[in-house]
């Protein structure tokens, strides 16, 4: 098992609009293509979102990955929810592998 940390630095005012895309958009294109989400943050001084995804092997998460980046429902919902403009403008990703002793194996 292996987990992705994943920072998206979002534009000042736009946290509502990323925040609203992920309830009522994302999750469900997240669970079609295999994307276990272990828990959403945000920061108090900074306008981040932070979330953690688990993976069988980095193998999957890339196969999960491209599946959701060219599913049509996700582009189509990129398009619209991204009309004003951007809603993120940068994408961290780290991927985390447990250690032995980790209760998240």
């Amino acid at each position: 098992m292996i987990y992705e940390h994943r920072i998206y630095r979002v534009p000042e005012g736009r946290m509502p609009d990323i925040l609203s895309r992920f309830e009522n958009i994302t999750f469900d294109l997240f669970d079609r293509h295999g994307i276990k989400v272990s828990g959403f943050w945000t920061r108090k001084d900074a306008n981040e979102l932070i979330y953690l995804c688990e993976f069988e092997s980095e193998e999957a998460m890339e196969a999960a990955w491209d599946a959701f980046r060219a599913d049509p429902d996700w582009i189509a919902a990129r398009e619209r929810t991204e009309a004003n403009g951007p809603i993120v403008d940068e994408v961290i990703s780290d991927v985390l592998i447990p250690t032995s002793f980790s209760p998240m194996q």
